[in-house]
């Protein structure tokens, strides 16, 4: 009886993912075609940090994937919902990313799918699946080099320094050292390390799992967008600088144009 339980259970995670994945669909396919200057990051940001926000997306990527390795492993801590949350929409990101022309990732697809994750969120109670967590695991490990390949691929091809690893070995070292020396979970490590990094004091803001993810994007979002708005008075600086420049050089292009003229006549 129980193995008909664990079967209903995967079958309806397995619906579930597949409604979202489908909606997911049609609104992934909607921002794409859309034309809207609001959907357009280049209205909000300079192409150059624009440029280094997707290099570091892949990192970031890379460390989520290593977030949910270390849950699926311990299988505890505080704030399993929202990493539950946070475990379904970038699996149903990656999913939507796909590229199903390939066996291999229509394959990825069934394996991607958080099916205990789904199980915990819908069901109160649920039998350990740790099959489905070794999955996982190898899941997780085979994307976190996927995405270092798409670092190191759009790193080459857009001509990008290599810095931001520094800052990324310096971030992740102080997420693992902070995990283990504070004794607290991956989530709360993460907030600790984030509110140091950015100056915003090594408290855990938030209570709940989903309060501490929002905590985590306002906390990063703020920090974007300040460099966004130095990045923005620097670079209207220098076109004020330039065009004062531009407009001194056309003057006296005007004024040695008008000698040679008269000088011919």
């Amino acid at each position: 009886m129980e193995v008909f339980s664990i079967i209903y259970e995967l079958f309806v995670a397995f619906l579930i993912f597949s409604v979202l994945f489908v909606v997911g669909k049609f609104i992934y396919k909607k921002l794409n075609e859309s034309e809207s200057r609001v959907l357009n990051p280049l209205e909000y940001f300079p192409e150059e940090e624009f440029l280094t926000l997707k290099q570091v997306f892949h990192l970031v990527m890379m460390l989520i994937f290593f977030v949910f390795i270390l849950y699926l492993i311990t299988s505890s801590g505080s704030n399993v919902i929202g990493i539950a949350l946070l475990q379904i929409i970038v699996s149903l990101y990656v999913a939507l990313t796909l590229d199903y022309s390939l066996w291999k990732n229509k394959i990825l697809f069934f394996l991607l799918i958080p099916y205990e994750t789904i199980i915990f969120t819908v069901f109160t109670d649920y039998p350990p699946m740790f099959p489905i967590y070794i999955m996982h695991i190898l899941i997780y490990l085979y994307f976190m080099k996927v995405y270092y390949d798409k670092f190191r691929d759009y790193t080459e091809s857009n001509s990008l320094g290599i810095t931001i690893i520094l800052l990324f070995s310096l971030i992740f070292a102080s997420f693992i050292v902070t995990s283990i020396v504070e004794s607290v979970d991956p989530l709360n490590a993460l907030v600790m390390v984030s509110n140091a990094f950015t100056s915003n004091g090594y408290a855990i803001l938030g209570k709940s799992g989903v309060g501490k993810l929002t905590a985590l994007t306002l906390v990063w979002g703020g920090y974007i967008l300040s460099g966004v708005g130095t990045a923005t008075l620097a670079a209207a600086i220098m076109l004020r600088h330039n065009r004062k420049r531009e407009k001194e050089l056309n003057k006296r292009l005007d004024e040695l144009e008008s000698l040679i003229k008269n000088n011919k006549e």
